[in-house]
């Protein structure tokens, strides 16, 4: 048999090979869509900067792999920041996770779509506390509900304001 004709199934070592190659990051997204198939979207590698989408109902699980996995360890959730797209976009909003490996010296950034009517995103607190505050900060700029988080309420606007002041049909002088 000639060596163009060995298969993927024949030749076990040509994945690690092939995975050799790649950046670390590049390395990252190819074990994580290996890991979880369809789970992952879109991967966007722009001004050095690298977008997983995930789709919503997986995202507790792809965060957690990332934060346990040896060959990765994103310890720290830098940032969640909700994105309005527009009234017309659908799905209208997004939600970035900006995630961060110390010990690598990596950033990633997990991107979940949702639309106006159904805003709801499972919570991360679970995998990283410190996505307490920064959940509760998108809800209350935008709307975006997070399912089980422990204390989602308003924690920058008035109890008493109306809306979602980072919405893009949020009046300019509030309602």
């Amino acid at each position: 048999m000639s060596e163009d004709a060995l298969t993927k199934a024949e030749d076990p070592i040509s994945e690690d090979v092939q995975l050799e190659k790649k950046t670390p990051l590049q390395q990252v997204v190819f074990i994580t869509k290996d890991k979880f198939g369809d789970v992952i979207g879109e991967v966007l590698e722009k001004l050095g900067e690298t977008s997983i989408f995930v789709k919503r109902e997986s995202i507790v699980d792809v965060c957690r792999f990332l934060r346990d996995e040896e060959k990765f360890l994103f310890n720290l959730l830098s940032d969640i920041a909700g994105v309005d797209l527009g009234i017309e976009a659908d799905p209208r909003f997004e939600v970035n996770y900006h995630l961060t490996s110390l010990p690598k010296r990596m950033l990633i950034r997990l991107k979940v779509r949702v639309s106006e009517e159904d805003c709801n995103v499972p919570t991360v607190v679970e995998v990283w506390p410190t996505a307490n505050w920064l959940e509760r900060e998108v809800f209350d700029l935008l709307g975006v509900r997070f399912e089980g988080h422990p204390d989602l309420r308003k924690i920058l606007t008035p109890d008493d304001l109306e809306g979602h002041p980072l919405r893009k049909d949020f009046p300019l002088r509030g309602y």
